[in-house]
Parts: structure tokens; C-alpha cells; sequence
């Protein structure tokens, strides 16, 4: 997979490889900034398009093929 940045993931879309209670069309809606502006970022915010359920996740977990996929699949 290409490297990712965790500035450019903003509106990203992303489909889980094991979908749950339905929900597979992922869209990165938030990029948590740290409390330090020194600090990396960590965390990103998905929303389910289908439920609109969120969840916070680590960016870095985006990058493991097994999970996701980048766009919809």
C-alpha cells in the first residue's frame, strides 16, 4: 500500500475488508489534532455511511490490508 499522511486524510473514503452489523462504506470525517501542536497525529474519526455510527481510531491502522481498504470497494 502507498504511504499514508495522516494531514491528507481528511474525506478519505475506506471499506472494511470484514464488514459488522452492516456497516462496510467508511469516510475519514475527522482528523484529531494532539492537545501540543508539536506532538503527531495519532487519531482519526470515521462515520459509517450507511448508520452515520462514529468511531476514533489510530490512523495507522488504515494502512493494514487485512482491515481496509482505501476507496469503496
Amino acid at each position: 500500500m502507498n504511504p499514508l499522511n495522516p494531514k491528507k486524510l481528511l474525506l478519505t473514503k475506506w471499506t472494511a475488508v470484514k464488514p459488522v452489523d452492516k456497516q462496510k462504506h467508511f469516510l475519514v470525517s475527522r482528523v484529531i489534532q494532539p492537545e501540543q501542536p508539536t506532538d503527531p497525529i495519532e487519531q482519526v474519526e470515521i462515520e459509517a455511511v450507511f448508520s452515520k455510527a462514529v468511531q476514533v481510531i489510530t490512523w495507522r491502522d488504515l494502512q493494514d490490508d487485512s482491515i481496509w481498504r482505501q476507496g469503496w470497494v
